[in-house]
């Protein structure tokens, strides 16, 4: 017997994923808890909400979300229009937030400790299935709990950022000088201008964040012209990094790898690849960076260290719960092999759903950037197809749960060639370059091509596909 149908589903997290999974609760007669740490919704988006977001508005919108707001009267915005990630906020998540039928269902400076199932330990299997969860939550200081019939994560991985250390751990140093050190994407032409100013900066990271925090970078050195910018990948994957260009189909992204690329060549910064710091030593003013670069050591003396390396899940509060994740990426053990960075080098990522996010923890989900792990490269798109699936599942619809479409936009190219860069031989996308023979850019595209499709998008402008699958 069933003893959970009549308990609400938890939800952690009021970011962009954790409210469209409320929506689609409520859409689907469901009753939503939601937990959010901090003040009002979308806490994540609010410390990087200086910075502009590579997909449009018509991206950004959930459904379901967005079919509650326009039943208040809500004005969409300008689907073609970039946002910032405080303009999400205040444009979109504020918004839905406020209306009645969703913010009786959230808490807020509700941090949640842990899941467990009530009254069983992570060994316990009798009852199991149809024993209700237990969400243990602090709010003002005092430990509460909450039941329920179901929970989806969709906490983010923003508060654990990916330390300097090139083997996954923190370097010497690290720790004992982090005022000096910042994690993501700071404001460096804005709030946090005066910490950078005409300062010597050392950027470590390879992604599209590392990406935004060089040229904004490049945008403080045109005013404040002693700012000295020193950009270091831990890996020599620069040709991968700046891919995508004009056959992106988000153009701001693709937009995004040709100004770097613009500034790499006009001299204005310096690039160390690959790059490996070994320890961080505090100077009176400064700190001395030692690092090997290609090889050799290499002592760096910066005034601030920025890391934009990526982010890891925290999955301390599900040690109670059997979870099944894959070894390396972090993910849900069905879905990495579609996301993990080691097998591929392009941006698509296959249709997914409930069947790809399932556990042994029946009903419990990890859903948004969470559910990727340590993969990058999460849009928010992904996201709200992904709590679409599960909710269908919760809702009893298993076949509208299974029946994932999704239409993304491709990224395009995965390497450009940069003039002298070594990697040259290295051109192409995925699986590397195509055997000589074929009418392919890589090996992906070759394949592709050989099973009668029109290939992976990679060698030419992309067009617009809808990606559908059943199973």
């Amino acid at each position: 017997m069933d003893h959970t149908s009549d308990l609400p589903v938890a939800v952690i997290g009021a970011g962009p994923v954790g409210l469209a999974a409320a929506a689609h609760l409520l859409q689907r007669g469901l009753q939503p808890v939601v937990f959010e740490r901090g003040e009002g919704p979308g806490s994540s988006l609010i410390e990087w909400g200086h910075v502009r977001v590579f997909s449009p508005w018509q991206y950004v919108l959930d459904k379901a979300a967005q079919a509650l707001l326009e039943d208040s009267g809500w004005t969409q915005p300008d689907p073609d229009a970039l946002p910032t990630g405080a303009e999400i906020v205040e444009h979109y998540l504020a918004p839905l937030a406020r209306l009645p039928n969703v913010a009786r269902h959230i808490k807020y400076n509700a941090s949640v400790n842990s899941i467990t199932r009530l009254g069983l330990d992570k060994v316990a299997s009798e009852g199991r299935d149809d024993t209700p969860f237990v969400v243990r939550y602090t709010v003002d200081g005092v430990e509460r709990k909450l039941m329920a019939r179901a929970v989806l994560d969709a906490s983010g991985t923003w508060l654990r950022p990916n330390p300097i250390g090139i083997d996954g751990l923190p370097v010497v140093g690290e720790k004992t000088e982090m005022d000096r050190i910042r994690y993501g994407i700071p404001d460096v032409s804005g709030r946090e201008k005066k910490d950078y100013a005409d300062r010597r900066i050392l950027v470590i990271g390879g992604g599209h964040s590392a990406i935004n925090v060089v040229l904004a970078l490049l945008d403080l050195q045109r005013e404040s012209s002693d700012t000295s910018i020193i950009w270091a990948l831990r890996r020599n994957k620069i040709a991968k990094l700046l891919g995508g260009g004009l056959n992106d189909q988000l153009p701001a992204r693709g937009a995004l790898g040709l100004a770097a690329k613009d500034a790499i060549e006009s001299g204005r910064l310096k690039l160390l690849a690959p790059f490996s710091v070994e320890s961080i030593l505090p100077e009176t003013d400064a700190l001395r960076v030692n690092a090997q670069v290609a090889g050799s050591l290499e002592v760096l003396d910066v005034d601030r260290i920025i890391v934009a390396t990526g982010f890891r899940p925290d999955l301390e509060i599900l040690s109670e719960l059997r979870i099944d994740l894959d070894a390396a990426v972090e993910s849900p053990r069905q879905l990495a092999p579609m996301i993990d960075p080691n097998l591929h080098s392009c941006g698509t990522v296959p249709p997914h759903g409930v069947d790809e996010l399932s556990h042994s923890e029946r009903d419990f989900y990890i859903v948004g950037s969470k559910s990727y792990g340590r993969a990058p490269t999460f849009l928010m798109a992904t996201g709200y197809e992904q709590v679409r699936s599960v909710v269908a599942e919760l809702a009893g619809d298993p076949v509208a749960a299974r029946q994932v479409q999704l239409v993304l936009p491709e990224t395009g190219v995965c390497n450009v060639t940069l003039p002298g860069d070594r990697q040259e031989a290295e051109a192409g996308c995925c699986g590397g370059p195509a055997p000589v023979e074929a009418d392919a850019c890589c090996v992906a595209d070759a394949t592709a091509k050989s099973e009668g499709k029109s290939g992976c998008g990679c060698g030419s402008p992309a067009q617009p596909k809808e990606m559908e699958t059943v199973g």
